[in-house]
């Protein structure tokens, strides 16, 4: 049987679910394919960053194909009639992939394979990206979970997937194979640094963090001076590293040091959330575009477009903020506890629509993933399943104390308040000498607090009095 892999965010060798049970069926008769699409890639929320990464990681893919005698496949177009064309021209039995889970990429897959078949070849798909696939868990009453606990508890309690060894040898063949095209091809530009794309770069971060990071993770990963996170966010998103092989090797690290256990049990934890998000997307696709809870979508935020510019700029005059947005501006990055303070701001200080934020993460983002960046969203603005309760506001001064004590992460990425002291550095309007090139708030975070709870609870009461109605 000859068969077709198409390669999508699993641009690895290694544990790849799909490719290793087509070598197996195929008896190493599959061929490597990949295409893009510019329907992707001509969105408005496409940030040039993920794109270069993307692009690195198809050469490194192609160079690991290369070794295994093969390949890659190119193409550039509509999915379907590269998809189908390529199987045509291989001469193929079969189509096999690894699904995606986002309404889209569902709806595009559903037409490939519609294609597929009505020319007689058949088609597998696998799960891959997540620990535990949509589906796989539910509530007891056979619903999808809402709640992250009781979902992370029900996944615990399943055994863990093992990682598959690498395909080591992949079929010869004529199919059209060109360059890869440049980020200036593609009609993207960036400043911010190259973030290494590929599966020997993802291994390299692995390997840091669990030597560097993991021994520490349960309390350090939300310490803005410190690099206490896995960094592993974007081959996670891409499946340049599998995520059975991340937690694979964190709980053989655990077991060969028990002082490393609590920390591997947080980490794992950790990607739990990334799988709820995702179960959240697939049953919910709704949340793509509005909040979760619908009387949410009722909020009248009353927030003003220059407070929005200047949360993007890093020019609200809160250290702890603006050190966040700036290290997204620069890098396409944004430690996690940053992202929750951010957004919170951007909902609750501005009184501004979770989804501006959102969509300006996704075009800056080198790991953008629209569950993950959806769900952080929501949580953040308390429109969501799990949600942060509406009425829990982020106070962005006493966040910035107690995550970045000695004020190392906004000096950092705002060199303004390099010279301020420790003691101001968070609230550096209070200082004696507050620095002249650095903004003032542009507004006070107690009086937003009372306005935004306000806000929230104008729904929350109009929800409570039609319930009593009924």
């Amino acid at each position: 049987m000859r068969i077709l892999f198409w390669f999508r965010k699993d641009l690895r060798l290694d544990d790849n679910t799909g490719l290793a049970e087509a070598v197996r069926d195929a008896r190493g008769d599959v061929i490597p394919f990949y295409t893009s699409e510019p329907a992707i890639l001509s969105r408005d929320d496409i940030a040039a960053t993920r794109v270069r990464f993307v692009l690195d990681s198809l050469a490194d893919l192609a160079a690991a194909i290369e070794r295994a005698g093969s390949r890659l496949a190119l193409a550039h177009g509509d999915a379907v009639a590269n998809v189908t064309r390529a199987a045509r021209d291989f001469g193929a039995d079969a189509v096999y992939w690894n699904d995606e889970y986002e309404p889209a990429l569902r709806a595009r897959d559903d037409a490939v394979e519609r294609a597929l078949s009505t020319t007689g070849i058949r088609v597998r798909r696998f799960h891959d990206r997540l620990l535990v696939p949509p589906g796989a868990v539910t509530t007891r009453g056979g619903r999808p979970f809402v709640v992250f606990t009781p979902f992370a508890r029900t996944c615990d309690a399943l055994p863990v997937a093992r990682p598959v060894a690498a395909v080591r040898r992949l079929a010869p063949h004529d199919l059209p194979g060109p360059r890869l095209a440049t980020l200036e091809q593609l009609g993207f530009a960036t400043t911010q640094p190259p973030w290494p794309g590929g599966a020997r770069a993802g291994a390299t971060r692995l390997k840091r963090f669990l030597a560097k990071a993991l021994p520490d993770y349960a309390t350090g990963r939300d310490r803005l001076d410190a690099d206490g996170t896995s960094r592993l966010s974007a081959d996670l998103k891409f499946g340049t590293v599998s995520v059975r092989r991340v937690v694979a090797q964190v709980l053989e690290a655990a077991q060969d040091d028990r002082r490393l256990r609590t920390h591997a049990a947080k980490y794992v934890s950790e990607l739990r959330w990334r799988d709820f998000y995702s179960h959240v997307l697939f049953h919910f696709p709704q949340v793509e575009r509005g909040a979760f809870r619908p009387q949410f979508g009722a909020i009248r935020w009353a927030g003003k477009r220059a407070h929005f510019d200047a949360w993007t700029s890093g020019r609200t005059g809160y250290p702890i903020v603006d050190a966040g947005m700036r290290q997204l501006a620069a890098t396409g990055y944004m430690h996690n506890r940053a992202r929750m303070i951010v957004a919170s701001f951007l909902t609750k200080d501005l009184l501004l629509d979770w989804r501006l934020g959102e969509r300006h993460f996704m075009r800056h983002l080198v790991d953008g993933d629209l569950a993950n960046n959806n769900g952080g969203w929501q949580w953040a603005a308390g429109t969501g399943t799990d949600a942060q309760p509406w009425f829990r506001v982020f106070n962005p001064v006493l966040q910035g104390q107690r995550f970045d004590p000695d004020g190392a992460y906004v000096r950092r990425w705002v060199p303004e308040l390099a010279k301020v002291p420790d003691r101001w550095v968070h609230r550096p309007w209070d200082a004696p000498a507050p620095p002249r090139s650095y903004p003032a708030p542009v507004v006070d975070h107690a009086e937003q607090r009372d306005r935004a709870l306000a806000m929230y609870r104008a729904v929350s009461n109009s929800l409570t009095a039609r319930r009593s109605k009924r």
